[in-house]
Formats: C-alpha cells, sequence, structure tokens
C-alpha cells in the first residue's frame, strides 16, 4: 500500500456503515500524520486510516496494546475506543481513538523545564517489564551494535556540519557501552516532536503508539534530548532514577541515531520531496545541539 491521501468522504462514508451514532458529528482535516491519515471528529475523537505499506500492522498493535496500557500512564494518550473492521470501502483495519489536544512538539517545542519530571513520571509508568507476546520490533529496542551498518550512511546528512565528528564519538561510546540485560520493558519506541503534543509549553500528551515494543529503555530516555529544553537532561534522569550510566550513554546514541533520522527527513520535506517533513530538520538540529552538550 502506497502513501496515499483520503478525502473526508471516505471517512463518512465509513462511519455510516459500520459506526453510524457518531456518523453525524463535525469531521475536520488534521495536518500532519506519516503512516497514518487523521481527522478530528467532534471534541473528543479522531479517526486514523492507514496509508502506508506498514502502518495496518502499527495500527493493529496500537489497538491490541494501548487499551491494556493507557490507564497507568499519567499522560492522555489516543486509546482506541472503537475499531473499523476491513470492508468494501475499505480493506485495512481503521481507528477511532480519543482526541489528545494540544500542538505537536515539532511546531511548539518544549519550553517548559518542568516538563523534565513529567516525561519521567510517563516513562517510568511505562518501563514495566513487557509479557512474552509483546511485540518485536526491527529497528527499536535492541542493542545499538545492531544498527551499525545502516547508521554509517546516515552521518551523510550531517557531512558539512561542525559537530559530526563529536556526533560520531557519542554513537560510537552507545555502541561500545554495556548491553541492556535486564528484563524487556515496554517502550513507546517512537518518542520525536511530532509523537507528542504540547500546550503552553508543557508537555500534555504522547500520541502514536504504532512502534510500540519491548527491549531496552534507552530507546525511550533519548527523548531526555529529542524532546525537552536545553539543560534539563540531567533533571529528566534524576527524576526517572532508574537509569545507571550505560544505559544514559546508549539513550544519547538513540537520540544521535534519531537526530539524523530528523534532519533527513525535514531536510527531504525542505525540498519538496515525498514523505519529507520540514518542520522536522529543525527538531533534529535541536536535538543535536542538545545531545552534544554535557549536560
Amino acid at each position: 500500500m502506497k502513501e496515499l491521501r483520503f478525502e473526508q468522504d471516505l471517512v463518512r462514508a465509513l462511519l455510516r456503515d459500520q459506526h453510524p451514532d457518531l456518523a453525524d458529528l463535525e469531521l475536520r482535516d488534521v495536518d500532519g500524520g506519516w503512516d497514518n491519515q487523521q481527522w478530528r471528529l467532534g471534541d473528543e475523537l479522531a479517526v486514523r486510516l492507514p496509508r502506508t505499506e506498514r502502518a495496518p500492522a502499527l495500527l493493529h498493535t496500537e489497538q491490541t496494546w494501548l487499551p491494556v496500557l493507557a490507564n497507568r500512564l499519567p499522560l492522555p494518550t489516543p486509546v482506541p475506543v472503537r475499531i473499523g473492521r476491513p470492508s468494501n470501502l475499505f480493506e485495512h483495519t481503521w481507528t477511532i481513538a480519543r482526541w489528545v489536544p494540544g500542538d505537536p512538539a515539532d511546531r511548539a517545542p518544549i519550553t517548559r523545564i518542568d516538563a523534565a519530571e513529567i516525561l519521567a513520571e510517563f516513562l517510568r509508568a511505562l518501563h514495566d517489564q513487557a509479557p512474552a507476546d509483546a511485540p518485536a520490533n526491527p529497528t527499536r529496542g535492541m542493542p545499538l551494535a545492531e544498527m551499525q551498518k545502516g547508521v554509517d550512511g546516515g552521518f551523510d546528512v550531517i557531512a558539512d556540519h561542525p559537530s559530526v565528528g563529536r556526533a560520531r564519538e557519542v554513537w560510537e561510546e552507545a555502541v561500545a557501552a554495556p548491553v541492556w540485560h535486564g528484563a524487556p520493558l515496554w517502550l513507546h519506541g517512537d518518542l520525536h516532536p511530532a509523537n507528542v503534543v504540547v500546550r503552553d509549553g508543557m508537555l500534555a500528551g504522547v500520541i502514536d503508539f504504532g512502534d510500540m515494543c519491548a527491549g531496552d529503555p534507552a530507546t525511550d530516555l533519548s527523548a531526555a534530548w529529542i524532546l525537552l529544553p536545553a539543560g534539563t537532561a540531567s533533571r529528566f534522569f534524576d527524576a526517572y532514577a532508574l537509569a545507571d550510566d550505560a544505559t544514559i550513554t546508549r539513550a544519547r546514541g538513540w537520540a544521535v541515531l534519531r537526530a539524523l533520522g530528523l534532519i533527513w527527513i525535514g531536510r527531504n520535506g525542505r525540498r519538496g520531496l515525498p514523505g519529507g517533513k520540514p518542520t522536522w530538520e529543525p527538531a533534529g538540529y535541536a536535538t543535536l545541539e542538545r545531545v552534544l552538550v554535557a549536560d
């Protein structure tokens, strides 16, 4: 399934077919989205339709596991409230979820330093031991050495940046750090600015749980540099209080990796290329700057 863009007429028809009690609520387009296209439905709901090859599987993960975890999480999340079935109108599963109010952080960055404690509280609640049947993810939660081959070329995106050498050092230190030997923990798996929402400078919600999986918490802990204002990473780790030095070192490596991805996708957006997100490039450079400064 190639990336597509659907129109409101399709969404309205799906609602009338499967959820007629919601079909007359106001439907509004929502900017953004990667694997799923989203509409706001009334004041409290959202409709999400998968539009990339991998999106149906990600949506199924969210449908299956987010309701299991959401009640213990201290921030609003897009908990599915209705499941759309494949039909002759639309061949894949789709979701009606709770709307999480706020602006995505790639457009309205977190500015309050006390967001460090809010994020730490959220991740402490999430990072519980996952069950044996928790989803695996081929690019999240694993030892960083398994990512080495793909990352080597990723540094090309910042080849002219004055800090490229230091970024490589942080990555290599992370790869060399002791690996996670604990039980696999629940992870969000994709904490970057477009996947959290902000109100009045404060972290106000976490969205898009399609990459949730089990593994090394360092993947999520990279959010200390990806999401929070400069100079607050140590405050975050003090509040989280469960990360040893090796885990923090690995988290810094994950932050470099995610910065490269944000810059690459953002640059493609600036150039008008398909799938690019221009707001991600400054978010990626901000991540790089924060992670390369001792905190």
